[in-house]
């Protein structure tokens, strides 16, 4: 959000100055709480070391200890625990029937009002209603999607019209780089499949 409001002030016309009381919120030593702890839970967590977070964590399952400790992250058994006490709530959760609008009035409202909501995952797990009241009324201070519900949003969302989010356009893995790296691997699963070996990333039903 500061980014965003940054860049429109220094490209607008109308820029005579800079404020010097135009401040942003500090991420080293800020506490992240991430919700979902898989592959890349887990690398958003060794990513947010690098600047010396405070790393706390909901999973379904806990990861080992020397896992823990490699990033120095913390368990919250209880995600209303990781949601009083962060400064940064990220989501990378898969959407299933359990995760769908994980995060509600109730779970904004135990937020921080100084916290900021990171969505990377799918748009169905944020009730977007609730977002929106709690955006407006400064239940919580700002949020980051990169993904909502629908893609794209209606022109006239009420969300596009809050000036303390910032929306990407489901762009996290939208790289030359990442898309080869999928459709190699995805190449990869279905040759294992017609030569009758084993499938590299199998996706096994619950």
């Amino acid at each position: 959000v500061y980014l965003h409001s940054g860049c429109q002030i220094a490209v607008s016309p109308d820029t005579k100055y800079f404020a010097v009381d135009w401040l942003g919120v500090e991420v080293t030593r800020a506490t992240l709480g991430i919700i979902g702890m898989g592959s890349i839970g887990y690398k958003v967590a060794q990513r947010a070391r690098a600047f010396d977070m405070r790393i706390l964590y909901h999973n379904r399952n806990r990861r080992r200890k020397e896992e823990e400790e490699a990033v120095g992250a913390r368990y919250c058994e209880k995600m209303e625990d990781l949601l009083q006490q962060s400064d940064f709530v990220m989501l990378v959760v898969n959407l299933t029937p359990e995760t769908r609008k994980l995060i509600g009035k109730k779970e904004l409202g135990l937020m921080k009002p100084t916290a900021t909501l990171i969505n990377i995952s799918r748009g169905a797990v944020i009730d977007q209603d609730a977002l929106v009241e709690a955006l407006q009324n400064k239940v919580i201070r700002a949020a980051a999607l990169d993904v909502t519900y629908p893609e794209p949003l209606p022109r006239d969302h009420p969300l596009l019209k809050l000036n303390n989010i910032i929306i990407t356009p489901h762009v996290g893995t939208a790289t030359v780089q990442a898309i080869r790296m999928m459709a190699e691997e995805a190449i990869a699963n279905m040759l294992a499949v017609l030569n009758g070996q084993p499938i590299p990333s199998e996706v096994f039903p619950k």
